[in-house]
């Protein structure tokens, strides 16, 4: 008799452009967290504004992680990220609304934002930026994901930022939960919470 898959350990919830750990999501999660896994390591970094930069924090921080048993989250821009743990980690990833092409869609967002949960907080999205996008992007080529099968892409057809078809062709052999309606926040997110939580073996 096969013995279950050991459950994870430690979770990674990576946010998207312009927001925080303060969202909606990485919030739930970690009320989730709180409430049924309390041995779990989580961790929920304020991603810098540079591709650079956000990877190698990532890197530094999970550097000492068990690959068998840690997890990674990531919505919109945090999707692309996530979807680089994955890849060079192995890991199971569950991706909420994933960036396909970043680098592209954000060139032009160039100059200063305001973070979606405090528009007091503000940053400066450099031209450099996006070149430092495309080359995260040359590790992830299109149709080569390796161990689709330890992927779970959640996309929302009525995404009003990123475009639904580009996310399903991107993750073509992975688990894909596709919603008729939702939006880019994926405000219904409580309704598929347990098929994520399960999916990452939490």
């Amino acid at each position: 008799m096969n013995a279950p898959p050991p459950r994870s350990t430690h979770l990674l919830y990576l946010h998207g452009f312009r927001s925080s750990p303060r969202s909606a999501k990485a919030q739930r999660m970690a009320r989730w967290v709180g409430e049924h896994r309390p041995d779990l390591t989580w961790l929920a970094p304020q991603l810098p504004p540079s591709p650079r930069e956000a990877l190698a924090l990532i890197r530094e921080q999970i550097r000492d992680w068990p690959r068998g048993t840690m997890a990674v989250m990531g919505s919109s821009l945090g999707g692309f990220y996530a979807t680089w743990v994955q890849q060079h980690t192995g890991c199971r990833a569950v991706l909420l609304n994933p960036a396909v092409d970043p680098a592209r869609d954000l060139s032009r967002h160039i100059g200063e934002h305001s973070c979606w949960q405090d528009p007091q907080e503000r940053f400066f999205f450099r031209p450099e930026f996006v070149d430092e996008l495309r080359t995260i992007a040359q590790d992830l080529p299109p149709g080569a994901i390796a161990r689709p099968e330890r992927l779970l892409a959640v996309i929302a057809k009525g995404d009003e930022v990123l475009d639904w078809r580009e996310m399903h062709a991107r993750y073509e052999g992975s688990r894909i939960h596709l919603l008729e309606g939702s939006d880019h926040g994926l405000s219904d997110f409580d309704d598929y919470l347990s098929e994520l939580t399960e999916f990452l073996q939490l």
